[in-house]
């Protein structure tokens, strides 16, 4: 760790994005706490935290930079259907709790334990009690079967995790996020690291300077006054 520069309790500053290490991709700083204003000032300047509970915290701002802009949405035939269908009804800040620990203790394939620590757990709950952080839910039947959090700054949604424990349940509340989003005039869908998966739904890799230019052209710009009344009209 002794590449990387360290923050104390008090010290509420980030080293410049560009000191941070190319391997591991993007490593910039640890330790600090998970405070509400530390973790605003984090992702207004394109840093999150991502750690394991033997670690330290650990912020990041990876090069190049995995986003999903809202126009560029891809959903397969298949998703159409199940979209079309209404197999699953979707919500939006009704049980953010619930979708932290869904995320935080569905199995994924090749990933052992969580990044979803306690720690975590208690900084976003309080995000989103300060309308900063907000899921999105997928139900079946009554049963909540999907879902995915993230955190709204200006015009930019910061996704963090998603979860599925019926086929498709993610997608299709990540489809009506991204709806909705697209509706609010959002710019861009922080994805922070590609995958497969985001790739399959439209996700492309920026440069770091690239996805700092659009956090500085939109981070500043009106959000949603109530998300959730929001999203029931329209």
């Amino acid at each position: 760790m002794t590449a990387v520069s360290w923050l104390e309790d008090n010290d509420m500053d980030f080293p410049l994005s560009e000191s941070a290490l190319v391997e591991p991709n993007g490593l910039l700083a640890a330790g600090g706490d998970l405070s509400v204003e530390r973790l605003i000032s984090a992702y207004r300047q394109g840093i999150f935290p991502w750690y394991e509970d033997h670690q330290p915290i650990m912020w990041w701002s990876p090069n190049p930079r995995a986003v999903l802009y809202p126009d560029k949405l891809k959903i397969s035939r298949s998703l159409k259907k199940r979209i079309k269908h209404r197999e699953f009804q979707i919500s939006c800040d009704t049980r953010f709790l619930e979708v932290m620990r869904y995320c935080a203790t569905t199995p994924r394939h090749g990933q052992a334990g969580t990044w979803i620590t306690e720690d975590m757990v208690e900084a976003y709950v309080q995000l989103h009690k300060d309308g900063i952080a907000h899921s999105v839910e997928a139900w079946f039947q009554g049963s909540l079967v999907g879902g995915l959090y993230g955190i709204a700054i200006g015009k930019v949604f910061f996704g963090e995790s998603m979860f599925s424990l019926k086929t498709d349940a993610s997608k299709v509340a990540f489809a009506h996020l991204v709806s909705q989003l697209r509706s609010w005039d959002f710019a861009l869908i922080d994805c922070q690291v590609s995958n497969n998966h985001l790739l399959s739904l439209g996700a492309e890799e920026i440069s770091r300077p690239q996805f700092e230019k659009v956090l500085r052209d939109n981070i500043d710009k009106k959000n949603i006054d109530s998300w959730q009344k929001q999203w029931q009209t329209n």
